[in-house]
This record gives C-alpha cells, sequence and structure tokens, in this order.
C-alpha cells in the first residue's frame, strides 16, 4: 500500500508540472509522514549515497565535451565526411544525417546534444534539396537516439552506476547494437525516399574531395579512438576518459580549428552549470526513491507477479520492453534508469539475464522516449531547429518507430548481439 501511495502522489506533482526529483521527495516526504516506516534519515543518507560516486563525474564531463565539440567546429566537419561518402546516393542526405549523427554520439553521450549538433546543419541541407521540413526534422530526432547508444552513453554510466556494473563492458556492448540500429533507420530512409519521392541533390564526391574531407576532420574523427582506445587500454577510466575528452575539444576547437572562441567557453560552461544543477536534483532524489522502494520489498512484489503471469522468459522480457517503452514515455531517462535498473537488476538477474544485456535493453527501450510524446525531447529540439510543430514530427517518424521497437524485442531476444564484443 506504501508503495502505491508514493508513486501516486510522486505522479501527480509531476502531472501538474513539478520537477522530477522534487517529484520524487515528495513522495518520499509524504509516505515518511503518513506511515512512518520510512525515516527522513534514510531518505537523506540514500540521496547523499546516490552522489556519493567518483564515476558520476564523467556526466556532466561527457556533456561538457559534446557542447565543445559542437561549439568548436567537430560536428561540422562529420557531417562534411559523412557528405562526400553518402551524400550522392539516392536519399543521400538523410544517409548523411544517420551516420553524422552515429559518429557524435561517439562523442557527446548524449540524444539532445546529438541531435541539436546535427540537426541545426543538416536540416537546413535537407530542406533546401526538397525534403519536407517536417520529415527532416523527424530523421534528425530519430537518427539522435544513437547519442545515447554508441559510447560513451550518459545513460551507460548511470546504469552502471545504479547496478555496479562496469561502463567499460556496457560501452563496448553498445557497438554493435548501435550500428545495427544505423543500418536499420538507413533501410527505412531509403524506402521512405523511393515513396515519397525526394531527390538528390548532391554530385558524387571525388577522391580527392574525399581525402580533403577526410584530412580536414582528422582531429574530430580521432576523438572517439582516442577516448575508447584510452579506456580499452587501461591508459585511463572512463570518468578520466571524460576530462580528457573536455581537454582534447578545448585544445582542437581553440588551436586547431580555431572556431572556438574565449568567450564562447563561459557561455558554454553556463549552459551545462543548469544541466549539472538539473541533472543533481534529479539524480539524487531518484536513487533514494529506487533504494526506498527495494527496501519496501518491491522487488520481491514485481518478481511475484512476473512469475504469476508467466515463467517464460521471452513473455517476461516482452512485458518489461513495455514498461520500458511507456517509462520512456513519461519520465526523462535518467531519473527511469536511477529508479528502476535496480529493481529490475533484482528482479530479471536470477532468471538468468546478464546485467551488460539488461542494460542494453533498458537504454535501447528508454531512448525510443527520446521521440515520443508527451517528453519527446529530440523531437522538441528539432521542432524549434525546423520550426514544425511537434505533432507534425511525430507523425513523419512512426515509421522508424516501428523499426525502433523491434529492435529492442530483437536485442532482448538474442543477447548474443549485445555480448558479441565481450568474448
Amino acid at each position: 500500500m506504501e508503495i502505491l501511495v508514493l508513486l501516486a502522489i510522486a505522479a501527480v506533482f509531476l502531472v501538474i508540472g513539478v520537477p522530477v526529483g522534487i517529484s520524487l521527495s515528495l513522495g518520499m516526504l509524504s509516505v515518511a509522514a503518513l506511515y512512518g516506516d520510512l525515516s527522513l534519515k534514510f531518505i537523506s543518507q540514500a540521496m547523499y549515497s546516490g552522489l556519493e560516486s567518483l564515476p558520476l563525474i564523467a556526466v556532466p564531463c561527457f556533456m561538457l565535451a559534446g557542447s565543445i565539440m559542437e561549439t568548436g567546429g567537430l560536428s561540422k566537419r562529420i557531417v562534411n565526411v559523412a557528405k562526400t561518402l553518402t551524400g550522392h546516393t539516392t536519399g543521400g542526405l538523410g544517409t548523411v544525417t544517420v551516420i553524422s549523427c552515429l559518429f557524435f554520439g561517439a562523442i557527446s553521450g548524449s540524444a539532445p546534444a546529438t541531435t541539436a549538433a546535427i540537426g541545426s546543419i543538416m536540416v537546413p541541407y535537407m530542406v533546401k534539396a526538397n525534403y519536407e521540413k517536417s520529415y527532416s526534422a523527424a530523421l534528425t530526432a530519430v537518427s539522435g537516439s544513437l547519442g545515447v547508444i554508441i559510447p560513451p552513453s550518459i545513460p551507460f554510466v548511470i546504469f552502471a552506476l545504479s547496478t555496479n556494473s562496469s561502463i567499460s563492458d556496457l560501452f563496448l556492448a553498445g557497438i554493435v547494437p548501435g550500428c545495427i540500429i544505423a543500418v536499420v533507420l538507413i533501410f527505412i530512409h531509403s524506402f521512405m525516399v523511393k515513396k515519397n519521392g525526394y531527390k538528390n541533390a548532391e554530385k558524387r564526391a571525388t577522391m580527392k574531395e574525399l581525402r580533403e574531407s577526410v584530412w580536414e576532420a582528422k582531429w574530430a574523427l580521432l576523438m572517439p579512438v582516442i577516448i575508447l582506445g584510452g579506456i580499452y587500454s587501461g591508459v585511463f577510466t572512463p570518468t578520466e576518459a571524460a576530462v580528457v575528452s573536455i581537454v582534447y575539444g578545448l585544445i582542437i576547437g581553440l588551436f586547431v580549428y580555431r572556431e572556438l572562441k574565449l568567450k564562447d567557453i563561459w557561455k558554454i560552461f553556463d549552459k551545462n552549470n543548469s544541466f549539472v544543477g538539473g541533472f543533481m536534483l534529479t539524480f539524487a532524489p531518484a536513487a533514494a526513491l529506487g533504494s526506498t522502494l527495494i527496501i519496501m520489498g518491491l522487488t520481491g512484489t514485481l518478481s511475484s507477479v512476473l512469475l504469476g503471469i508467466t515463467n517464460n522468459i521471452y513473455v517476461i522480457l516482452a512485458i518489461v520492453i513495455v514498461f520500458l517503452l511507456f517509462l520512456g514515455m513519461i519520465l526523462d531517462t535518467t531519473s527511469s534508469i536511477v529508479v528502476f535498473a535496480p529493481i529490475l537488476y533484482a528482479v530479471l538477474g536470477p532468471m538468468g539475464i546478464n546485467n551488460i544485456h539488461l542494460g542494453i535493453i533498458m537504454v535501447v527501450s528508454l531512448a525510443v522516449g527520446f521521440i515520443t510524446p508527451p517528453v519527446c525531447m529530440n523531437v522538441f529540439i528539432a521542432s524549434i531547429i525546423a520550426d514544425e510543430p511537434m505533432e507534425a514530427i511525430v507523425k513523419k517518424a512512426l515509421p522508424f518507430l516501428v523499426g525502433l521497437i523491434g529492435l529492442c524485442f530483437l536485442f532482448a531476444y538474442v543477447p548474443q548481439i549485445s555480448l558479441l564484443l565481450l568474448g
């Protein structure tokens, strides 16, 4: 009963527009006041413990690095390489968008940052080539979701912290699913191009132009190699890699490309300060709520309910995916992972689900929430870039949504895909 009251109170505050962290805190405080089974000391200690983690520093650092890369001109050069490779093909500009998001995701670790960085460049390009604005924005919003699947991924860091998993293993596990998602998006886009009759506006690049674009973008393309290579070679930890990416981005933006100005750095830090504040305000109460729900017996209850329905692991995974898809529609990714990752791990672990495999299932399923109302952060950003209503963008994104949901089930039912590179 206490669990239902807690969740109901938190849900009411969320519906009326109270920030997530405050809503969750008010839910816990209300139950503490009404029933007395939950002490304020436990809540405060759980909040502090949730933030008392060195790897947590990686989250704002990767976000800051992504902003530096965007302002410093790295995203523009990544787009140029993708354009010389595939811009001449049928629907080439859409393919460029997907590939660019794939590469930039390996820098930013964030879906909204990837959507903003690539969308600000590619949406005007596609519109100029007679693509519908709503379709251009939809493709960008969907492709931007790759930012949380291709490593380094901020949600993977949060999942690792919430379940005591290996960040490095999660990063490695995200590579194959991320590439498969990119291929499927390109395939669906190719079908939509033929259906809607979008014309190709780019001529085939010469080998000289290709070499020049790759050479110009070499510092941007080298960054994921440095970050991931440093992690897997043991030169630095994922947290240290996040700091290295900031330093690298500053050096390249200021002294190599020279598009990053000193006055821009203050604006970037100021913008990311707001993110860090909001993130901490969300993360601490969400971590406390996760611990609270486990203490209150939700893990055992949920396990009993699932096993009461069926003992077929495929049916159980289907129920979990549907739940996560719904969760992504109403909650931000950070809160969803911090609250429910420990619970799902405790429930599914004894059923034989590997924690790294669960991380892929959870992050890919929640990534769909970036393009499904009402939260749909990627759609919101794309809407601003394209100056199109969100409803029109979501409608154009539906074929891609179907593909992504299908992939959620594929990755859940075939764990070898996620675990392929882990040996």
